[in-house]
């Protein structure tokens, strides 16, 4: 059930043996883990070679400033790059597939199974989400984040729609406080919901991860600790059938939940498949000592469902006619975008 994270750039006897826990199901790696291409690709095999189960191995490789690994590896921009910056919408979504796609081949190239992307939340004006969103409406956000979507699925990597239904209206920031969206339910329904209604109605997305938001004309729980949103309203009124993470129950967001163990068992009794919980090692022992749960099949199902589908290398990515073309057009749409953000931030 549980994905946690690991201290450094080489894995410890502890971890592996914490790795070995018939609950966790995988990991996700950030930017301590990582100095260069050759040593996190040797991170990476040591994982594999010294856990003796499959591991779903994640990252948070969007772009912009939520890119855990640089050196070595295409900067991407943030997502509002793409609308703010192409001339037109053909442009825009070329762009946003080919992001996807190479952001994709090089997590595979690495053995690496999902990155957590894209954001499906609406507007720049959140702390948590600012240039991470791809825009302002619905309308506007849907075809280039789709474009993103089939890049990723393109190339076999299972997407992740973040945060169901919509974290961009409230300002807070869910790594630091529980946020509070007061807007009437007709308000979430009519506008921040429908890119992933949309996305899910075309079964573009793999996976789902709700947001630390409580929206207070719904329910008082958080959505990623609501039945309300995740059973009544994702699993039933929209069909969803992928898997649902949690976001990371480590957050200041998700403390409104309780204990460790307390806001993962309210995760799962909401409908979470799978658990995030990062940065708090001892809360991950408490975890794996106190919650009594055994996934159902259709849950293990969903997870084995997210590992890659491709194998590709370095050498062959870096010989691909595709891969040099895209990491042109992509870099140079980072240096624009650095210069536009210089000139309007």
């Amino acid at each position: 059930m549980l994905l946690i994270d690991i201290k450094d750039k080489e894995l410890s006897q502890e971890e592996i043996e914490i790795l070995g826990h018939p609950l966790i199901s995988g990991l996700i790696l950030f930017s301590r883990n990582f100095y260069d291409k050759a040593q996190l690709a040797a991170l990476i095999k040591s994982i594999r070679q010294r856990v003796k189960k499959p591991l779903l191995i994640t990252v948070d490789q969007e772009g912009g400033r939520v890119q855990r690994f640089r050196e070595g590896f295409t900067k991407l921009p943030a997502m509002q790059a793409f609308q703010t910056l192409a001339k037109h919408t053909q442009e825009s979504t070329a762009l946003a597939q080919q992001a996807g796609w190479l952001m994709a081949a090089e997590m595979f190239a690495l053995d690496i199974d999902l990155s957590f992307a894209p954001v499906l939340d609406l507007g720049h004006h959140c702390k948590a989400i600012g240039d991470r969103s791809f825009g302002e409406s619905p309308e506007s956000i849907l075809p280039v984040a789709e474009a993103f979507i089939d890049g990723m699925r393109e190339m076999g990597m299972a997407t992740t729609g973040k945060h169901f239904p919509g974290h961009g209206h409230v300002l807070a920031d869910s790594h630091l406080e529980t946020p509070f969206d007061d807007r009437p339910k007709e308000a979430i329904f009519a506008h921040d919901i429908l890119p992933f209604k949309q996305l899910i109605t075309k079964g573009k997305l793999s996976a789902i991860m709700p947001a630390h938001v409580i929206y207070t004309q719904c329910d008082s729980q958080p959505a990623s600790g609501s039945e309300y949103w995740l059973k009544n309203v994702l699993r039933t009124q929209l069909n969803f059938n992928g898997v649902i993470f949690s976001d990371d129950l480590g957050m200041k967001g998700a403390g409104f939940m309780g204990d460790f163990v307390q806001r993962s068992e309210k995760a799962i009794h909401a409908g979470c498949d799978l658990l995030l919980l990062c940065n708090e090692p001892e809360g991950v022992v408490q975890v794996l000592d106190g919650l009594k749960y055994q996934p159902t099949k259709a849950q293990t199902e969903r997870h084995i469902s997210l590992m890659k589908r491709k194998n590709v290398s370095w050498q062959e990515l870096e010989a691909s006619t595709r891969y040099q073309h895209a990491q042109q057009r992509l870099t140079a749409l980072q240096n624009k975008w650095l210069e536009w953000k210089t000139q309007h931030c």
